[in-house]
């Protein structure tokens, strides 16, 4: 089977967390070998990185995407390339779709800045397949809220979120072979069943 990478994407309360297990659930049922990880993070450097991000206080938007991509060009050279060339599939917690959503986006950086550093690190690697979860704001941080506890970014106001559900959506439209939105305002069990449609799709042309 091709080896494949997924990506799940999506802002605050949309769910990544639950329905990342239920895709793993679901590929590895399927016969799929993978590497389940996530980013910021991924590797111990990754992981330290991620602290600094969410744990932080005042920090520009230049330093936090410069931390971003830091962590993401270990990620790439310790885990997600490793694995592809083993024959493994790599399902990860967000990649760059997140960085022009919450610093393009959030943050008003130049997209331009945030294309060069993708083609720097990346060196043309793209997912074969990112699932945008996506649900109106005040749903999503309704359940966020709803966790207890809040990061750097959760805290955010409204108009930051906003703002990246809008740059995530641009995404899509601009990218639609690659990036399915799915609408994650319903049931789980209809999120779900939405997700298992692409997973289907993906498993078919990998064979």
């Amino acid at each position: 089977m091709k080896p494949r990478f997924i990506t799940l994407e999506g802002g605050e309360g949309v769910g990544k967390t639950t329905n990342l297990a239920f895709m793993e659930s679901y590929l590895r049922t399927r016969g799929v070998d993978l590497v389940r990880t996530r980013e910021p993070g991924g590797t111990p450097l990754g992981e330290c990185i991620r602290g600094l991000l969410l744990d932080s206080g005042t920090m520009t938007g230049a330093t936090e995407l410069l931390l971003v991509f830091a962590a993401r060009a270990q990620h790439l050279n310790e885990v997600i390339r490793p694995a592809l060339a083993a024959g493994q599939w790599v399902l990860c917690d967000r990649f760059t779709d997140a960085s022009y959503a919450y610093q393009g986006g959030g943050r008003d950086l130049d997209t331009k800045v945030i294309g060069f550093l993708e083609q720097w690190v990346q060196d043309g690697l793209q997912p074969d397949l990112t699932l945008l979860l996506d649900t109106p704001i005040e749903i999503g941080m309704s359940r966020a809220k709803e966790r207890g506890v809040t990061d750097r970014f959760e805290s955010e106001h409204l108009g930051f979120f906003e703002k990246v559900r809008m740059a995530y959506l641009d995404r899509a439209e601009q990218y639609p072979d690659r990036i399915r939105r799915v609408d994650a305002s319903g049931s789980l069990e209809q999120v779900q069943a939405g997700i298992a449609v692409h997973l289907e799709q993906l498993l078919t042309r990998s064979v």
